[in-house]
């Protein structure tokens, strides 16, 4: 088994699937990628047995053959070898070990049996569309900052996706919330897609996902089933079990009736949060946002380090009104809207209220209010 590779390919090839691999593993084989030889092409596969991803680059091989060996050190090899340089891979049967040759730097690494490489049961997973690879990304991005990390409400540790309808037309709809903030992002539903069930893509997936799509051009294929997602690009194959419980019904805390609109350009206002937060304590990172006609007022008052205030000219015409809201969840909303105004639908002090980007209707915030 010997094969040639350009630095680049493999160098990219391995991060994919090294950051599958948990760093500290108690199963050996887990902390190895495997190598496959055949038809001139180099696959890698990698698994934390939750997740499986699959990886094929173009390669000059002689003959066939499989080995594992360990990811993230062949990944620091090839990352710290001259840019632009091949790579030779060959391997020893008898000694057990795979040698990389790279002009003078030789190294020899120690490799464990291809047969003992652990691989996540394929099946038909019954439900299948295609959609591009962009838009993923954009569901992507628009949720996954506001995903749990809190390990014991594991639902909410992942984003849910499922159909949905949304001004009468079917969606795709990607919801994430930890409870203070809820993020939604939806898309015209692709074919296929109308009978799928609602899943929970755990955050490791979704983060994955997310480095994938980041490389993407065209078309991703993406196959559900009621415990497995598998995403499917030219050329990486991502498998993966979802989370096995049930989403709460997120559309019961997306205020309704907030009749107090407010629109700021949003630009104007982050930098204005993040300047004033810059004295919020760390514990609560509060800001009060006072608003009358035409007017607001950020303020922090930290009796630990002093006091700011900043303030905005907005849109408003409507009773006077403080709430105050977690300052990074504020910065956190603002960098997901694309166009110049943010629009705040407020009802009262201690409603949850709603942001949303004027020019998007695709996407809309909930954040849940703090006492200031």
């Amino acid at each position: 088994m010997r094969l040639s590779i350009d630095k680049l390919s493999l160098s990219r090839a391995l991060a994919h699937v090294a950051s599958v691999v948990e760093r500290r593993n108690t199963i050996p084989i887990l902390s190895n990628v495997l190598l496959s030889i055949g038809n001139n092409e180099l696959t890698l596969t990698a698994t934390d047995l939750d997740m499986e991803i699959v990886e094929t680059v173009p390669a000059t091989a002689k003959g066939e053959g499989a080995t594992t060996v360990p990811a993230h050190m062949l990944h620091d090899i090839v990352r710290k070898l001259p840019e632009g340089s091949d790579i030779a891979l060959q391997r020893d049967g008898a000694e057990g070990r795979l040698t990389v040759t790279s002009g003078p730097a030789q190294f020899s690494l120690q490799t464990l049996p291809a047969d003992d490489f652990p691989a996540l049961s394929v099946e038909d997973l019954g439900h299948a569309f295609t959609l591009p690879a962009a838009d993923l990304k954009r569901l992507i991005d628009k949720t996954r900052f506001a995903i749990s990390t809190e390990e014991t409400r594991y639902y909410l540790n992942g984003i849910y996706l499922h159909a949905a309808e949304s001004g009468g037309k079917p969606v795709l709809r990607a919801v994430a919330t930890d409870g203070h903030r809820l993020a939604q992002a939806e898309l015209p539903l692709p074919k296929g897609a109308k009978d799928m069930p609602g899943v929970i893509v755990p955050r490791k997936t979704v983060l994955e996902l997310a480095r994938l799509v980041e490389d993407a051009d065209g078309d991703v294929r993406i196959e559900l089933s009621q415990s497995k997602i598998r995403v499917t690009t030219a050329r990486v194959v991502l498998t993966s079990k979802l989370i096995d419980g049930t989403f709460p019904d997120y559309q019961r805390v997306i205020p309704q009736g907030n009749d107090k609109r407010m629109e700021v350009d949003n630009t104007a206002f982050a930098q204005a949060v993040d300047r004033v937060s810059t004295l919020s304590s760390d514990k609560g990172r509060a800001v009060k946002l006072t608003i009358s006609d035409g007017k607001l007022t950020l303020s922090v008052n930290n009796p630990d380090s002093g006091s700011a205030t900043e303030e905005l000219t907005v849109d408003y015409g409507f009773d006077p009104l403080e709430i105050g809201f977690n300052a990074r969840y504020l910065l956190d909303i603002s960098g997901q809207l694309e166009s110049g105004t943010a629009e705040f639908q407020l009802a009262d002090p201690g409603s949850p209220t709603m942001v949303r980007d004027v020019k998007d209707a695709s996407a809309l915030y909930v954040l849940m209010p703090m006492r200031v």
